[in-house]
């Protein structure tokens, strides 16, 4: 099959599939997915809706699905899931693949929380309080896989690195091997969780606000602080409450509550255990027939541990409705809508990662495998 020229028009208008109910896509789907072939690579995240991660070749989360993909011999990666989960796609992409985002509107509130402008202000606020210089002889920075691009050459290019919820512990290790502090972006949540599991008191880690002088912080606080956390956290995540734990104590004696490490720490410090999609997904599937459990994460992974493990009870910490709603616009006719442009040879909604930033978020993500 030809490599298909990208083009700004697509034969097939978005707006004719929009009008089209979910169900009627999936059979123009299929027929589009069999005339690719091997030439194209359908990646589901976790927390995707059913009707879209059903057509998925790959189901994981954002690392896993951009290492297998480039694995694979195909030419174009369609990733349903968000926009940094793309840019990380083509990072770890093959020369030749192209990666596509079916719904370019499909971001996450998390990553946008760190702007790559205010993430650069407060790296020079610390080269002025002395606390680090430019290279980062002093501060070691680590983000975590939800963030852009941007803001993981940021890392890079400072000597630290880009952690995901499965191994920040071991990136903590790594970094204060070389540094007394870690500036962790952008989610407060798993870096305080992080921390504190490797036993940094809370009064050890302080919140830096962008929007506030100086990140709201004193000299002397930043200057005693192991962990500059940025205020960032996920959406979803932070809707889990203390008083939800409780809630299920009062009304599920015996049921186990785990809980993803985004959630906040009082949650966590509640919960029987904390784990990343990955390790809640392995707890449920190797548990006994008849164990119940109560999960703190996205809703449509909830939804279908429960459908896959029949012998088990498995709800939602809080059934208001956890729902990734920015991962939820990838729909059925988005998908289909890519597809078909493709088979016409159309590539749509591209996503390209500049090459010097590439190349730092790429050292970012290898130092990573230092420690696995």
């Amino acid at each position: 099959m030809a490599t298909a020229p990208v083009t700004e028009a697509a034969s097939c208008s978005l707006e004719n599939y929009l009008v089209q109910p979910d169900g009627s896509m999936d059979h123009s789907i299929a027929v589009a997915k069999e005339a690719l072939g091997s030439e194209c690579v359908v990646l589901g995240h976790h927390y995707q809706r059913d009707e879209v991660i059903r057509f998925a070749d790959y189901r994981g989360d954002s690392y896993r699905l951009s290492q297998l993909a480039a694995q694979t011999k195909a030419s174009y990666i369609v990733f349903c899931g968000v926009h940094f989960m793309a840019e990380s796609a083509d990072i770890m992409a093959r020369p030749g693949q192209a990666v596509l985002l079916p719904d370019l509107n499909a971001g996450c509130s998390m990553a946008d929380m760190a702007e790559i402008s205010q993430v650069e202000d407060a790296w020079e606020q610390f080269v002025r309080l002395g606390l680090t210089d430019d290279a980062g002889n002093g501060i070691t920075p680590i983000t975590y896989m939800n963030s852009t691009a941007a803001i993981k050459a940021f890392c890079g290019e400072r000597g630290g690195m880009v952690c995901t919820s499965s191994n920040a512990k071991g990136a903590f290790d790594w970094a204060f091997s070389s540094n007394e502090k870690i500036f962790f972006l952008p989610d407060q949540h798993l870096g305080r969780n992080t921390g504190f599991a490797r036993g940094i008191p809370l009064e050890d880690m302080v919140v830096w606000d962008p929007y506030l002088l100086q990140g709201g912080l004193t000299a002397e606080r930043l200057r005693k602080a192991k962990v500059i956390l940025w205020k960032g956290h996920c959406s979803v995540h932070q809707r889990f409450l203390p008083e939800h734990v409780d809630k299920i104590r009062a009304n599920y004696p015996g049921m186990q509550v785990i809980v993803h490490p985004e959630c906040r720490w009082e949650v966590c410090q509640k919960a029987d255990g904390i784990g990343s999609t990955d390790r809640i997904i392995k707890v449920v599937q190797q548990s006994p027939a008849g164990s119940s459990f109560a999960i703190g994460t996205e809703i449509h992974l909830v939804n279908r541990l429960a459908k896959e493990n029949p012998d088990k009870r498995v709800i939602t910490l809080d059934n208001s409705g956890c729902l990734c709603t920015t991962m939820f616009r990838i729909s059925p006719q988005h998908l289909c809508w890519a597809l078909e442009n493709l088979v016409d040879g159309n590539v749509v909604n591209q996503i390209t990662v500049k090459d010097n930033v590439k190349r730092w978020a790429r050292v970012a993500l290898d130092r990573m495998l230092e420690i696995q």
